[in-house]
């Protein structure tokens, strides 16, 4: 009895000493995350440099949930190098717009995947020229974009004392869906026709906001808008192909702006 004794208290004890051990072997793995993140690379400035995409290597526990968390830890902690555009990590100012598992969208509201074996493939806004790495050039399209005179225009001065143009609820109610666009060009930059045409098609984001000041019951120059985007090129090139809308991160509908232009343009 006394022998049985004996032989069960280091089987005991083993068994206890065995327990915390198997325990921080879990934590360890439990501790990294790992996840790549396959980034377009180019410095035009850098003698020899070529087009090229560099993998990095995040560990998702310590980063947070989206795209732009992993982008800005990147730069933060790994490669100083990188560059992108980003302001207000809140899907409201567009500047993190960029291609991303080939999708245009906005990097702070899009979702890192959970699956860590698939990495994240991030690309520039699509045909455009590029400045550095995530960094594409808009010039053109707000070249564009102050074509169509995005502003309030009045044949008369407002009355003495006037505040403010009022407007119908009714009135209102006609630009919601048009004045939430920020202008990140998600939509232009997947469309096929402003890819071909990127000189003479105003491309679905500044055909949305021509719309918009088209129908604000406040602007007296409706006639003088439809006649800037009357040409063969401006509207017309739209072939209703609907990338704008399906890529669009605010979820507007630029596709349906343009065939409304296009109605107001048949009965003008």
């Amino acid at each position: 009895m006394a022998l049985r004794l004996r032989t069960a208290i280091p089987r005991l004890w083993q068994a206890q000493t065995l327990l915390p051990v198997r325990f921080q072997q879990t934590s360890a793995q439990e501790a990294t995350k790992e996840k790549k993140f396959l980034i377009y690379r180019w410095d035009p400035e850098k003698p020899g440099d070529r087009p090229r995409m560099q993998e990095y290597t995040v560990d998702m526990n310590q980063c947070g949930p989206m795209v732009l968390d992993a982008l800005i830890k990147i730069k933060n902690e790994i490669d100083p190098t990188l560059t992108f555009r980003r302001s207000c990590r809140e899907g409201i100012c567009g500047s993190c717009s960029m291609n991303i598992g080939g999708e245009n969208t906005l990097a702070c509201i899009c979702r890192i995947d959970a699956n860590t074996s698939k990495p994240v493939k991030i690309y520039p806004l699509p045909h455009l020229y590029v400045i550095k790495d995530l960094v594409p050039d808009l010039s053109n399209i707000y070249d564009q974009y102050r074509s169509v005179e995005p502003w309030l225009q009045k044949r008369e001065e407002k009355p003495a004392g006037a505040k403010e143009y009022y407007q119908s609820v009714e009135d209102r109610k006609k630009l919601d869906g048009l004045y939430e666009c920020i202008l990140c060009f998600c939509c232009s930059t997947s469309c096929p026709s402003y890819w071909w045409h990127p000189e003479k098609y105003l491309g679905p984001a500044v055909l949305m906001q021509a719309y918009r000041w088209m129908i604000d019951s406040r602007d007296d120059f409706q006639k003088e808008r439809l006649d800037n985007v009357s040409d063969p090129f401006s509207v017309f090139k739209c072939h209703t192909i609907m990338n704008c809308t399906k890529t669009c991160p605010k979820n507007l509908n630029p596709g349906k702006a343009i065939a409304e232009i296009k109605k107001m343009l048949a009965s003008a």
